[in-house]
């Protein structure tokens, strides 16, 4: 499909070719990969190599927003929207009178992240520029086109770190507001950060559309192995084809698919609460399931999702899963107590994760074998009585799967057709070698 004359968002200049897609979301042209390494051979930001990754903001920002020009903006974002400085790209846009910053839309936890998980900050107008902030939590479809319609917008931008996990979901969020952009007859813009735990595989179960809620919408793996302009553009092709919406993505600079958090040379801004370091976004798209369970997943700890535990467990859980020799992790036995959540102000036993090859660390994997340890080694484990767990792999394979008795191999096994197929399809919407 030819790019519409907003689809071209710029070439040369400070920001280089830069990859985009017309309405329909399809691949990109041939130029697209190239696109993600423009700039003057930055190369891979990887350590000691001494290049470091431009975000699509900072790409935008440096063009002078000229892909924006005469447009009234509203921008999707929390506190992970910042230029390599650490400013607040709200704060930067509105001081800027190149480009015409006119409304702010909040997720989960809030715009300037205040509230906890399952929590947003609400309708209010920002102290620190005037602008009216707007809460896209829970909202989706013609509601949140109404937002959109009464903020008075010509373009949304979406700028927000992902964690690389299905069910993390701000990637919902995004999917949500492609969705009422197009109901609303708005453009949509991604610009671009990179996948902080690599963009190597899609790893784990795929989502049954049955099972769809905030925490998967539709059918990709639980590990996608995306960023988000990559993801934006396979919801565009793949899920939205009904209405598509007018999409553009300002790629980044000097990432490449196998690099970790670490080798951007980017700050780390927590992009919830509970996501306090790179390091815990590594294990969260396995770890994470232990929500689906009642054993606590280490909120309320220093180390969530690192730190999983529950009363009554000692040290046969970590022996038990130390002896399956999984790949790039050990365990440690643990006691700790949580100061908020499951536990809260109790000691628990349990495990804590620590990863000491990230290269050969699978998280899902990994989760996996942790559930089917922790309900054989404790006779207390139970799942959480709302099959929250089904919601969060997708289906009810897993659950029923580690019930009957099977082991690791068995449960990862069951869902290696699907998640080819869905490989196959994600290929199509990369960007970065």
């Amino acid at each position: 499909m030819g790019l519409s004359r907003r689809g071209l968002l710029a070439a040369g200049g400070a920001m280089g070719a830069v990859g985009a897609v017309g309405a329909a979301g399809a691949p990109a042209t041939a130029a697209a990969p190239a696109a993600a390494h423009a700039g003057g051979g930055t190369g891979a930001a990887n350590p000691g190599r001494g290049g470091r990754v431009r975000t699509g903001f900072d790409r935008l920002a440096a063009d002078g927003y000229r892909p924006l020009a005469g447009e009234k903006v509203g921008v999707v974002t929390n506190p992970t929207g910042i230029t390599s400085d650490v400013r607040h790209l709200v704060d930067v846009m509105h001081a800027d009178a190149r480009v015409k910053l006119v409304a702010v839309f909040g997720p989960e936890h809030g715009f300037r992240g205040t509230a906890q998980a399952g929590g947003s900050e609400g309708r209010y107008d920002d102290p620190a520029t005037g602008l009216p902030v707007y809460d896209t939590y829970l909202k989706s479809g013609q509601p949140l086109a109404d937002i959109f319609t009464a903020s008075g917008v010509d373009t949304v931008v979406f700028d927000i770190q992902d964690a690389g996990a299905r069910f993390y979901t701000y990637i919902w969020t995004l999917y949500d507001c492609m969705e009422a952009a197009a109901l609303a007859g708005k453009r949509f813009v991604v610009l671009d950060r990179p996948n902080p735990v690599t963009g190597r595989a899609a790893l784990g179960p795929v989502l049954h559309r049955e099972f769809a809620t905030f925490v998967g919408r539709q059918p990709i793996s639980q590990a996608h192995g995306m960023t988000v302009a990559e993801l934006a553009r396979l919801f565009n092709g793949e899920f939205l084809t009904s209405k598509p919406v007018e999409l553009d993505v300002v790629t980044m600079t000097g990432w490449r698919r196998g690099d970790f958090f670490d080798a951007t040379g980017l700050p780390w801004v927590p992009p919830s609460p509970n996501m306090p370091t790179p390091e815990t976004a590594l294990v969260y798209a396995g770890t994470c399931l232990f929500e689906g369970t009642n054993l606590s997943e280490g909120r309320g700890t220093t180390r969530p999702f690192e730190l999983l535990g529950a009363e009554g467990i000692g040290r046969e859980w970590a022996a038990a899963a130390n002896a399956l020799e999984l790949p790039g992790v050990r365990f440690r036995e643990a006691y700790f107590a949580p100061t908020f959540s499951k536990f809260q102000g109790r000691t628990i036993g349990g495990v804590q994760l620590h990863v000491h090859d990230r290269e050969s660390f699978d998280p899902v994997r990994t989760g996996i074998a942790l559930l089917v340890t922790a309900k054989r080694s404790w006779s207390g484990f139970a799942w959480r009585s709302d099959q929250w767990i089904d919601k969060l792999t997708g289906s009810a394979r897993v659950r029923t799967l580690i019930d009957a008795g099977a082991d690791t191999d068995e449960v990862t096994g069951a869902w290696q057709g699907e998640l080819a197929a869905f490989r196959a399809v994600r290929r199509g919407y990369l960007l970065y070698r």
